[in-house]
Order: structure tokens, then C-alpha cells, then sequence
């Protein structure tokens, strides 16, 4: 537990995502993330200065990215703040998160701003230094897709490790698909009531800058490029590899976007909160390795090493979100767990609105605090996957603070 840490109720915000090439494909992400945390924190009464602590999260290099959370955080108008950039693949947002209540709980930070964000549209081609090649040829790499596609260990394509955990736990096609149809219905009550449960963390209609954040060249209602699906398209969908059993409706799309949360001492949260009633903290974090090619089984291992150190069953949480990049990730926690699948990942999850990377896990904790808020408190799990077969888990409390 992070004795000391808490997140200020209300103290987080997520831009809609835009699946790429749309609407944020020209857009800089740390700019970007800076410029929408510059905007939100007017709207909660909060100063750039109220900071003493920033993580940074990120997963594609951007131009001048080098220069990090300091530059980040003089973009939003702390220029005193030096804080830390975490580059772990799509567990970026967890591990940020860990890592700013982890430099609370310890006294070493009173206030920090987690920031994650992420472009995968128009991601650079990289060149490296001949390494001793055939006449000297250097080493290149289309940045999101190559590696999307190739495993520098395994040597496979992140969509052979769904399949792969298919097989082993011997989950079907039809299976997928009715997974899939619940998840649409589960994204589609958030956007019910003029997207009632998304203006609860997201500014909406949402202002699209122009690439130097001068002006306004467009808005948002909400995540762009969430495809319209209905249960004859979905069972009529053809595998994505030959022989396979995951399908495009059964995997999440490519994004660009970012999202932002506060941790801070009780004190700080108190004050900061937009209820302070209302308590919000970390009670775990937790990581996991699978054996080599069954990636969506590595959230499994991370969830039970979280939950023990909480002394907690599956059977106590009151909400459960994850990155699930495949609809098998969900069904292979279901079979080990005992849990309910169609009963996870209320609201939505990035098998719908899509993966911007840095800040996908990020939005998905925001949205189990939001769940348990609206259930009237409670414990949540988050769980997702990343690469190099790994996976991240957070236990998440949402309660009454202690008169």
C-alpha cells in the first residue's frame, strides 16, 4: 500500500482518443499533452505551480523528446519541477502512476502530476549505426509497426501470442465474438445522456488545436474512429492470420491521445479534490512475466501478485478494467480468476476506443475510479499487458475519508 499518497477525486482528465491518421495525427504529443493539462487544471481552480513532483510517460519518440518531464512541465508553466520519464511499452500509465505514489508515500514529493501521452500516427522511421552489417548498412525501423510485428527475441508478430493463448486455453471464435458485442454495449452506456460518464473525466465537445497550438481548427465529441459494429458483422469476420480465431473486431486499433492524473499527501488531496469526502488511493501495484509468446496471459500473474499483497480475492472487487489489445486477454483472466467476463470493463476499454500507448492504461484507471465513485466506493483492479510478455496490475480503493 502507499501509505500517504491519494489521488484528488476529480483531479484527472483524458482527451477523446483518435484512432490514427485522424484528427490528432498532426499534433506533438508532449506539446499536446501539455497544452490540454494547461487547459484542465484552469477548469479545477489548480496552478502549474501547485507541483513539486512530474513522471512523464511516453512509448514513441517524438521531436526533442529527450528533453523529458522537465520540458513537459515548463510547457505547462512549472519551469522548477525536474521530474522523471518512464518509457514502458503500453504499461507506461501504470508504472507512472506507481512511480509518482511510490515518491509521495516515501515524503520525498508532496504533489506530483502524472502525464502519459502518445502518437502512434505518423511514428518515425529511425536509422541506426552500422553495427559491423555487410558494407557498413545501418539498421532501420519503422517505429510503432516494426515492432508491432516483430519480437526481437521471438521473432513474432503481437498477434501470435493471442492466438497462442487461444489455443492453450482453448478459447473459440464464438466465444471472442460475444465477448466482443458486450464490450461495444459496455463502451455505448458511457456515451449514453450526451456521454454522461465521459464529461465526468473528459472535457466534451472537445477543442482540436492546430499543430502550434494556436488556434482551434476543429472539436471532438468524443473517441474518433470507434467502428459501428452489430453481431452479424462480427461473426462474419474472417481471422486476421490464416487459421487463426482472433478477428479486427477482437483486437483495438492503433490512437493518438493523452491523459493526465494528480497524486498527492492526504493534505494536498484534500484540498484539491472535487469532493473532499471522497478518497482515492493506490493500495497496490504489481508486474508479471509470461513464458515466451503468451503476452496475454502476463496481466494473470500481475493481477494475483497485486491482490495478495492487498490480502484480496477476485471475488472482493467491485470493478475490473484492462488493457486488453486482444478480447482473448479478457477471457484467459476469466478462466484463471473464476470471474465473469461480461462483467468486467464497464464503460468501455481500449479493445473499443483504441491504444494510444503511454496513456492508454492512464485512462482506463481513471475510468474504474470513476465506476467504483459512481457504485459508491469500493476496490477495483486494473490489469493489462505489454511487451516483451509482461503485464501490469493496480488495486485501486475509492471510499469515504476518515473524518
Amino acid at each position: 500500500m502507499f501509505v500517504g499518497a491519494e489521488i484528488p477525486y476529480g483531479c484527472y482528465w483524458s482527451t477523446p482518443f483518435a484512432k490514427w491518421q485522424k484528427s490528432f495525427s498532426r499534433l506533438h504529443s508532449i506539446r499536446f499533452a501539455a497544452h490540454v493539462a494547461r487547459h484542465e487544471l484552469a477548469r479545477r481552480g489548480l496552478s502549474a505551480a501547485s507541483f513539486d513532483h512530474a513522471v512523464l510517460g511516453f512509448t514513441v519518440p517524438q521531436w526533442r523528446s529527450f528533453w523529458g518531464a522537465p520540458w513537459a512541465m515548463q510547457l505547462i508553466g512549472n519551469a522548477a519541477v525536474p521530474g522523471q520519464t518512464v518509457v514502458q511499452a503500453c504499461q507506461t500509465g501504470p508504472r507512472c502512476l506507481a512511480t509518482a505514489a511510490r515518491e509521495v508515500a516515501a515524503g520525498e514529493a508532496e504533489c506530483s502530476l502524472v502525464i502519459t501521452c502518445d502518437r502512434t500516427s505518423d511514428a518515425p522511421y529511425l536509422v541506426y549505426p552500422a553495427q559491423g552489417g555487410p558494407g557498413g548498412q545501418p539498421l532501420g525501423e519503422s517505429y510503432v509497426f516494426d515492432n508491432f510485428n516483430d519480437d526481437p527475441v521471438g521473432r513474432r508478430p503481437v498477434l501470435a501470442t493471442a492466438e497462442a493463448v487461444a489455443r492453450r486455453w482453448n478459447i473459440g471464435r464464438q466465444e471472442q465474438d460475444e465477448l466482443v458485442l458486450r464490450r461495444y454495449e459496455q463502451y455505448a452506456d458511457a456515451r449514453r445522456d450526451g456521454a454522461a460518464f465521459h464529461r465526468r473525466y473528459m472535457s466534451l465537445p472537445f477543442d482540436v488545436p492546430d499543430a502550434d497550438f494556436a488556434r482551434t481548427t476543429g472539436r471532438l465529441d468524443g473517441d474518433e474512429g470507434v467502428t459501428a459494429i452489430d453481431a452479424g458483422r462480427v461473426r462474419g469476420l474472417a481471422p486476421v492470420a490464416v487459421g487463426g480465431t482472433v478477428t479486427y473486431a477482437g483486437q483495438t486499433h492503433p490512437a493518438d491521445g493523452n491523459a493526465c492524473i494528480v497524486v498527492a499527501s492526504p493534505e494536498r488531496s484534500r484540498e484539491m479534490s472535487r469532493d473532499p469526502r471522497v478518497r482515492v488511493r493506490v493500495l497496490a501495484f504489481a508486474q508479471g512475466r509470461a513464458e515466451p509468446g503468451y503476452m496475454p496471459y502476463a496481466p494473470v500473474i500481475a493481477a494475483r501478485k497485486a491482490l495478495r499483497s492487498c490480502g484480496l480475492e477476485p471475488s472482493q472487487l467491485k470493478a475490473i478494467k484492462s488493457h486488453n489489445p486482444f478480447i482473448v486477454n479478457d477471457l484467459v483472466f476469466a478462466r484463471e480468476t473464476g470471474l465473469d467476463p461480461m462483467r468486467m470493463n464497464n464503460f468501455g476499454c481500449s479493445l473499443v476506443f483504441g491504444h494510444p500507448q503511454g496513456s492508454t492504461g492512464t485512462r482506463l484507471v481513471i475510468e474504474l475510479i470513476e465506476e467504483l465513485a459512481l457504485q459508491g466506493g469500493g476496490i477495483g483492479l486494473y490489469h493489462g499487458c505489454a511487451a516483451g510478455d509482461s503485464g501490469a496490475a493496480l488495486v485501486i480503493e475509492v471510499g469515504d475519508r476518515p473524518a
